[in-house]
This record gives structure tokens, sequence and C-alpha cells, in this order.
């Protein structure tokens, strides 16, 4: 028995744009991260202190780095299949 794709594999038009972005985004996140662990490193004394509702900074920003890395998979997936239509349309036109 053999087992098809489920999907047709078709060219993807914007795996380029798509890889640019994706790294524009992961080094975005990366300087952020690295806030986190500079503060860790340097400033220790800082993550312990209270920010918000009692919670300590350290929770609070590795809190806030979850949440932004799931904003940022939102977006890039967003941005990903608007310039896949985009560019999706203007290859049929050809």
């Amino acid at each position: 028995m053999l087992h098809e794709p489920a999907a047709k594999a078709e060219k993807d038009n914007a795996s380029d744009w798509k890889a640019k972005l994706g790294i524009k985004l992961f080094w975005l996140y990366c300087l952020i991260y690295m806030g986190f662990v500079g503060i860790a490193v340097f400033a220790t004394e800082a993550m312990k202190k209270p920010v918000l509702a009692g919670t300590n900074l350290a929770i609070i920003y590795g809190m806030g780095l979850i949440i932004f890395a799931i904003v940022l998979g939102l977006i890039y997936n967003h941005l990903c299949t608007k310039k896949e239509d985009e560019l999706n349309k203007s290859g049929e036109a050809e």
C-alpha cells in the first residue's frame, strides 16, 4: 500500500522572502533574550525585585519572553500568508 502526500506540493514563490523574515525575527528575539541574560548575569539583584503585583522581574521578563515568542510566531504566520497570497496571485497572472 502506497501513501501519497496529503496535499500537492507546489513551488513556494515566497520561500526566500519568508526565510529572510524568519532570520530578522530570530535576531530580534535574540536581542530581547540577551537583555534577559544580561540582567541575570550582571544585575542579579534587579531580577529579585517585585515589578508587577508582587511578582519579581525574572518571572515577568521570562513570561514576557514566552508571550513575545508566540506573538512573533503569529506575526510571522500572518505576514508569510499575506506574501504567499500576493505572490501566487501575481504568478497566476503571468
